[in-house]
């Protein structure tokens, strides 16, 4: 049994005249990614592995949500393959993690963070939201496995969904 975090990257700031993926968070991201990690510090276990799109927003939303889970700084890798990647790009990038991992947090972009969703969740997603969570434990014990993995949904943190403090 596998354990997989889809995290879309908090909101992003449009204040400034920046390549894409330079653009930090905005006010309002920096507000949802602490409350979606006090959430997530009280109800998921620390992932064995978190990985980032190299995007800064993607970035500091895993740096935040790393301090609040205990998990190193130092040990979140950056992937630049997961920049706006499609979700065959996604499962490629898992299908590679060593299977010691059990668990792992992905940070990145739409659309195919929530056509990754919808690969694995029963029902279908419109959208992942700016700084929503999706986990999904899959029924494998390797990640080449995952493509075809049975899975079900068992952890969905939405930040319109939270009270205004945790």
């Amino acid at each position: 049994m596998k354990k997989l975090y889809i995290i879309r990257h908090a909101k992003s700031s449009w204040n400034f005249d920046l390549p894409d993926e330079n653009r930090p968070l905005a006010l309002r991201g920096r507000r949802d990614v602490f409350r979606v990690g006090r959430v997530l510090s009280r109800t998921e276990n620390t992932p064995d592995l978190l990985i980032t799109s190299h995007a800064s927003r993607a970035i500091y939303t895993a740096l935040f949500l790393a301090d609040e889970w205990g998990y190193p700084e130092a040990d979140i890798q950056i992937d630049e393959r997961m920049y706006h990647a499609y979700s065959n790009v996604l499962l490629d990038i898992l299908s590679e993690i060593d299977d010691n991992i059990n668990s792992v947090a992905i940070f990145g972009h739409n659309p195919g963070f929530t056509d990754l969703a919808n690969h694995f969740n029963d029902t279908y997603i419109d959208n992942v939201p700016t700084c929503g969570v999706y986990g999904f434990e899959l029924e494998i014990d390797r990640w080449e496995d995952i493509r075809d993995a049975s899975s079900q949904k068992t952890t969905m943190v939405l930040p319109k969904k939270l009270p205004r403090k945790p």
